[in-house]
């Protein structure tokens, strides 16, 4: 059915509603983590269970996408037509026929069903627990086959597009988005509504919405999540952005890396052109609007808006100076709004439900929410997303289970390597956007790495300062020479070569570069060494003064020492892959220092605690 207008889409909404099948829905989580857990092996055998049982009239399996719960997968959600639904993690074959028997009426017998705080604001009333959820830009991952028109128009989708086709001028599109208070969910924070507003004042002529899909923090992935289980969430948004300033072309720069995610955005374009929701004279309004895909190599600049627009372009992907900003000269030389995944799959929402509606969540400065990615030494690694203002402590310990393996926290980064490191003084800490720059830190795009006791946290500033050194594109001297010599001194600091002098020097550079570097990269890449120079200064002062790394981590200032609970066996002198361990049968052995390579198979293999590592 081509959807020609507005009544069109009702009516093959209402017609779908009409045609659901009353089954019990089991849903397999097949993002990229899904997948890679095994998540494919497990909807194959559901529906050879089904079948052999006969059970199609009652059950139907679903491919979705990413709910979040990476750290269970592979996972099926049990969930009836009237919306019970259960939630299985870790699911084996062997568990599919109890999980079918018990359907969502009760827990499977021996399996624990998960417990989840997930929360949907469009339907239902907040829930009185303590810390939950509130999904907004997640709304449909992990809910919805992402492959099927069908189910995103079961969940309202498209029907912001047509509500501003139909009833609304391009200012009042901007109008609204302003007055919703929503912040560039990329890291800048600057406001979505005033960025159109500078595109649309443009005169008219070739204008373009770009949707930035470039999301290269080390242990990010909240844009790939929505991309592979919402795709047309970040198409509708697109085309309301296109009606808002006057543009009919829309690029998604995707890295290529994500093909499962470029295999959904493809199909979701062909259906939604094939169904008249992209194309030609869309909903009968006379406005058209085409959406195609250019692919990234991988290069971290490229997040920046002016790189991206350079690399599309088929320059080298270099930022440039700013003024003037993308919405007057972008793409081509014509204004261009670039938005990122997780402020674009806002935008559906906050037309069907309005601005008064997504102001009253989050904070005042802040509205809505945010997705993080939980990453590092947590207990449920995976995205959660959370209304502005949420303290880090309920993140990390209540939704993220806390620290793995019962180790005691010790810092969080937030907003990718270019943030700051947070210490435990830190935890009650709101999240928004000036809170956390207060702090020495930033929203970034939602990275967020926890790092527990046995972390150094000279070495994590010199690991962040390395990816930074790598991806730097070079054009501007304080990043492409500054950064590398951050990191020289860091290197020799963790090699236990570091002098006083060190201190500071890292500290005057790394203001120097923060306060000179041409973009964004540039500008906050010193963010890691600075923030752990000021919230761990003592960790510095011992790799230094001492020649010791209080975390045993940077190996050239270990040392591995045989005690006097060793009784000779001889198994650490076995396992010493450079034979630097020797001594007589039951008696005390000794480690050659000039020899030993540090890497503590014998601290492993003895059985008997005689091995220190200092």
């Amino acid at each position: 059915m081509k959807i020609k207008k507005p009544s069109d889409l009702t009516a093959k909404v209402a017609e779908l509603r009409a045609g659901l099948s009353g089954k019990t829905r089991l849903q397999v989580s097949l993002g990229t983590c899904g997948i890679a857990a095994g998540g494919s092996p497990i909807a194959a055998a559901l529906r050879k269970h089904i079948a052999e049982q006969g059970l199609e009239k009652k059950f139907e399996v679903v491919d979705v996408g990413c709910l979040g719960l990476c750290y269970c997968e592979p996972m099926v959600e049990v969930k009836s037509a009237k919306g019970k639904s259960i939630i299985y993690g870790h699911v084996s074959e062997e568990q599919i026929p109890a999980i079918v028997a018990a359907g969502a009426s009760k827990t499977a017998e021996g399996l624990e069903a998960l417990k989840t705080s997930l929360y949907y604001p469009e339907e239902q009333a907040k829930p009185k627990k303590k810390v939950v959820q509130t999904r907004i830009a997640l709304r449909n991952s992990g809910r919805i086959n992402p492959e099927k028109l069908e189910d995103y128009l079961l969940q309202d989708g498209y029907q912001a597009l047509a509500k501003v086709l139909s009833d609304m001028k391009p200012a009042q599109v901007c109008d609204e988005l302003v007055e919703s208070g929503l912040r560039g969910r990329g890291g800048g924070g600057f406001p979505t509504g005033k960025k159109w507003q500078f595109a649309a004042a443009q005169p008219k002529g070739q204008k373009y919405i770009i949707c930035n899909a470039d999301e290269g923090d080390p242990g990010a992935f909240m844009d790939r999540a929505v991309l592979e289980g919402d795709p047309h969430a970040v198409l509708e948004a697109m085309a309301i952005g296109g009606y808002a300033i006057g543009s009919d072309t829309g690029l998604i720069y995707i890295r290529a890396e994500y093909p499962l995610a470029i295999a959904r955005l493809k199909k979701a374009i062909e259906q939604a052109t094939a169904a008249g929701l992209l194309g030609k004279n869309i909903f009968g309004s006379g406005f058209d609007f085409n959406i195609e895909l250019k692919y990234g190599a991988g290069a971290f600049v490229c997040g920046e808006e002016t790189a991206l627009i350079h690399s599309i372009e088929g320059k080298r992907g270099e930022p440039t100076f700013k003024p003037p900003f993308p919405a007057v000269r972008g793409l081509w030389g014509k204004p261009t709004i670039v938005n990122n995944v997780e402020t674009l799959a806002n935008i559906p929402a906050i037309f069907r439900q309005g601005a008064a509606w997504f102001k009253s969540i989050g904070t005042p400065g802040s509205p809505g929410s945010k997705v993080f990615a939980l990453a590092g030494k947590i207990s449920n690694v995976g995205l959660v997303e959370v209304p502005m203002g949420i303290k880090l402590r309920d993140i990390i310990f209540e939704l993220g289970g806390g620290i793995a393996n019962g180790r005691e926290f010790k810092a969080v980064q937030t907003g990718g390597p270019s943030g700051g490191c947070l210490t435990a003084k830190n935890l009650d800490t709101a999240i928004d956007y000036e809170s956390l720059k207060a702090l020495g830190s930033m929203m970034g795009s939602g990275g967020m790495i926890i790092m527990d006791e046995d972390t150094c946290m000279v070495n994590i500033a010199r690991f962040f300062l390395e990816f930074t050194v790598d991806e730097s594109c070079g054009k501007c001297t304080p990043c492409r020479i500054g950064n590398k010599r951050l990191f020289e001194i860091l290197d020799k600091i963790c090699a236990g070569q570091g002098t006083p002098e060190m201190l500071d020097q890292l500290e005057e550079l790394g203001n120097v570069i923060k306060d000179t570097s041409l973009c964004g990269l540039g500008q906050t890449s010193p963010n890691p060494v600075l923030s752990t120079l000021k919230n761990f200064p003592e960790e510095y002062k011992a790799h230094i003064f001492e020649h010791r790394c209080p975390a045993a981590v940077c190996t050239s200032l270990l040392n591995y020492t045989i005690n006097e609970n060793c009784i000779g066996c001889g198994i650490c002198a076995r396992n010493c892959p450079v034979n630097c361990i020797s001594g007589l049968p039951k008696t005390r052995h000794h480690i050659d220092q000039s020899k030993c390579i540090k890497c503590g198979a014998c601290m492993r293999s003895c059985k008997f605690a005689a091995i220190d590592r200092k």
